[in-house]
């Protein structure tokens, strides 16, 4: 069986990620493809109580401040769990993989935002997960200012709807997020072939035809190995 294929999606809090991915595994489902869709931190039942540590601003009232490094390595041991459990898994069976963050948010958010250095990210990442890299990467980056009004008010809406608290890393600065993004666009600049950069604020909908369209032209240049069962 042919491997899959291996999607990260990237980019700042409240960059429409998240919407994006879900809009896309629809698609790929509809059309036939085998889909998987998960998230880093998170995805696995270690995870899962990893990203509680990480993302729930509760959490350093609860365990004193997190250490730059500590998060880190500790965003490492998700993603080292999550491709053993899930990602590898899902490629050998020859599915598609959709990924909400990997490795690239560790280089930006610890590496540029926690100003830890990139070096120091991508030598864990060749260390903890064999250097594994997505097929495409898809780094939405639209204003910072619009990134960062939509992800605070999602996550109060959600703490005041479910409880669930993720607004640890909304509570940074607007630096730390500038930090971030000069960090994305250096991943861009870097891996061309990998990232496709989608930097307007265009409407959700146009959005999700232009991830369509470069989605589908690499799973064409992949042909007949990932075509859909029905089509073979």
């Amino acid at each position: 069986m042919a491997r899959g294929f291996f999607i990260t999606f990237e980019g700042l809090d409240g960059s429409g990620k998240t919407t994006q991915l879900r809009r896309l595994a629809t698609y790929l489902t509809t059309a036939g493809h085998t889909v998987v869709t998960m998230r880093n931190p998170g995805s696995t039942s270690l995870g899962d109580r990893i990203r509680t540590i990480l993302l729930d601003s509760r959490s350093e009232a609860a365990l004193g401040p997190i250490d730059p490094i500590a998060e880190l390595t500790l965003m490492f041991a998700d993603r080292a769990q999550s491709i053993a459990e899930v990602i590898q898994p899902a490629l050998a069976a020859g599915a598609i993989v959709l990924c909400d963050r990997f490795t690239d948010s560790s280089e930006a958010y610890q590496g540029g935002g926690r100003q830890l250095g990139a070096e120091r990210v991508l030598a864990l990442h060749a260390a903890v997960c064999d250097n594994l890299q997505p097929d495409l990467t898809l780094l939405l980056l639209p204003s910072l200012h619009t990134s960062l009004a939509r992800a605070r008010r999602r996550n109060q809406r959600s703490l005041a709807v479910t409880g669930t608290d993720e607004n640890r890393f909304e509570r940074e600065s607007d630096e730390f997020y500038t930090r971030i993004h000069t960090a994305y666009m250096a991943i861009a600049v870097r891996a061309p072939d990998r990232v496709l950069t989608l930097t307007d604020d265009s409407s959700i909908d146009i959005i999700e035809l232009q991830i369509r369209a470069a989605v589908e032209a690499r799973l064409e240049a992949q042909a007949p190995l990932l075509q859909p069962e029905e089509t073979r």
